[in-house]
C-alpha cells in the first residue's frame, strides 16, 4: 500500500466528518411557520414570555417559548410587544439581539428587531410571528 494514498484518504474522511459535524452544529430542527393564528409550532396561549418592564422600548430580549424553543420579544412602543421565532429562516441558527436587530452568529443574516423582517441576506424570508398581547404588565402569546 502506498503510504501517500492512505494518508490522503484518512485526511480526506477527517475533513469529511468534520464537516459533518459543523453542519450539524449550525443547523437545529427550525421551527414551524405557525398556525393562521400566529403561533409557533407546540406554543400554548396564556403563556407569559417576557415582562414589558424588561425590555427597553425600540429593543428586544431574547425568550423561551413553554416547549423550549427560542423566541424574540420586542417592544416597538411604550404600550406593545411584537414576538417572532429566534430560529433563522436560512438555516436554523439562533439569532441574537443586537439593539434594535438581530443577528444571526452563522451566516451573517440580519433582522429587524421590532418586525422580524430581513435586513440583510442569506435568510430568505422574516422571522415567523408569534401573536402577543399585553396584560397586566406582562407579554402573554395569544
Amino acid at each position: 500500500m502506498n503510504p501517500t494514498v492512505a494518508r490522503r484518504t484518512v485526511l480526506a474522511a477527517g475533513v469529511a466528518g468534520a464537516g459533518a459535524v459543523a453542519l450539524a452544529a449550525c443547523s437545529s430542527k427550525k421551527s414551524g411557520s405557525g398556525s393562521a393564528t400566529g403561533q409557533a409550532a407546540g406554543q400554548t396561549s396564556g403563556q407569559t414570555v417576557a415582562k414589558l418592564a424588561d425590555i427597553t422600548v425600540g429593543r428586544c430580549v431574547s425568550a423561551k417559548l413553554a416547549d423550549g424553543s427560542p423566541a424574540i420579544v420586542a417592544r416597538p412602543s411604550d404600550s406593545t410587544a411584537a414576538c417572532f421565532s429566534a430560529i433563522c429562516t436560512h438555516m436554523g441558527c439562533t439569532v441574537n439581539p443586537a439593539g434594535a436587530e438581530l443577528h444571526c452568529p452563522c451566516h451573517g443574516s440580519i433582522y429587524d428587531a421590532l418586525t422580524g423582517a430581513v435586513k440583510q441576506g442569506p435568510a430568505p424570508k422574516p422571522l415567523p410571528k408569534i401573536a402577543v398581547h399585553v396584560a397586566n404588565g406582562d407579554v402573554v402569546t395569544t
